[in-house]
């Protein structure tokens, strides 16, 4: 049996899209639909068997898996935001270290989402403990079971791989609200207003300047796939592009395919801006000091450890999701209504 955690969110569900990919079907997946509109990243794919969060982990508890390969364990609370401490740390680290003590003790697989908010500011985003200083109680609720698996990495018998996820956009995110990706937010806002809204400049970057490691899920879920596929390998590694690229990119990459659907010329960034078609806004005073105005993953670990295919640009990739959701102006003007 294939475990995936988070089945019904963003990364899980497009994990679960690859094991059918590959004929697998005999997947149970867990996660809290108490968002039960979440429902709808799962319906499409072929599942054996679902179990909510709080069910699963008290079966792990007890025991009660039965011959279990591998977990994907995407099933966490990924909001910057949340300052609940308590609730992050038994809901990020303790439900990891559960799985991992019970896959040390049934030889599974086991390969969990970590972040690249570990890092915190930078500017250094490379897999050391020099470089990694997290922003708020999220990034940290991910380092702190990234150090228990340093610390146990020479006793596990089984592998254990943590992926430190950059900035990741694609198809299943609609449910994240405020956490989901720039390019998802800069797509509604095109629809509704016929503009997209960027952080002014702020910490000695221009409007739209910050950068970020944008990376499309499909490469996201390749990381996991390999990971997956040679599972003699162990470790820590980030899972971003290698290049840092400004949001001003991902406005433009949306409104130029979005132009292109509607059957209109495209425009340069400056002509964007004067048109009024990106607009930006004072940056949230309640994100500064608190917020990554630059990431861009340091990849040499992970081609060190075989993984060299190519990631897509923001400017392939972005297009890509765009046409994935609105395939013609048709569809553009239906959901702008």
């Amino acid at each position: 049996m294939f475990v995936v955690t988070g089945a019904a969110g963003f990364i899980g569900s497009n994990i679960v899209a690859a094991l059918n990919a590959r004929g697998i079907t005999d997947i149970l997946a867990v996660d809290d639909l108490r968002d039960g509109d979440k429902f709808i990243n799962l319906a499409k794919y072929t599942i054996a068997d679902y179990l909510d969060k709080a069910g699963f982990r008290r079966l792990v508890a007890t025991g009660g898996l039965n011959k279990v390969q591998v977990i994907f364990h995407q099933g966490a609370c990924s909001d910057t935001t949340e300052r609940d401490g308590q609730f992050m740390m038994d809901n990020n680290y303790r439900y990891t270290l559960e799985l991992f003590e019970y896959c040390q003790s049934h030889g599974i697989q086991l390969i969990y989402a970590s972040s690249a908010a570990v890092y915190g500011a930078g500017p250094e985003y490379f897999e050391d403990p020099a470089h990694e200083n997290p922003l708020n109680v999220y990034g940290y609720s991910k380092l702190l079971f990234d150090e228990v698996l340093r610390k146990r990495f020479d006793q596990i018998t089984s592998q254990v791989v943590g992926l430190r996820y950059f900035n990741v956009y694609g198809p299943n995110e609609q449910h994240k609200g405020r956490m989901a990706s720039v390019a998802l937010h800069n797509m509604n806002q095109y629809l509704a207003e016929g503009s997209v809204r960027l952080f002014g400049g702020w910490d000695g970057y221009p409007n739209g300047g910050q950068m970020r490691d944008f990376i499309h899920v499909d490469d996201v879920v390749a990381v996991n796939m390999y990971f997956f596929d040679n599972h003699e390998i162990s470790g820590i590694f980030n899972c971003g592009t290698g290049r840092a690229q400004p949001f001003n990119d991902v406005a433009f990459s949306v409104i130029n395919t979005m132009r292109e659907i509607e059957g209109k010329e495209s425009l340069s960034l400056g002509q964007m801006v004067d048109q009024g078609l990106i607009k930006y806004v004072d940056f949230p005073s309640d994100l500064k000091g608190r917020y990554q105005s630059y990431t861009q993953a340091n990849p040499s670990l992970l081609r060190e450890a075989g993984f060299n295919e190519p990631m897509l640009d923001v400017q392939t990739g972005v297009a890509r999701y765009v046409r994935s959701l609105y395939p013609n102006a048709k569809s553009l003007s239906r959901l702008a209504d």
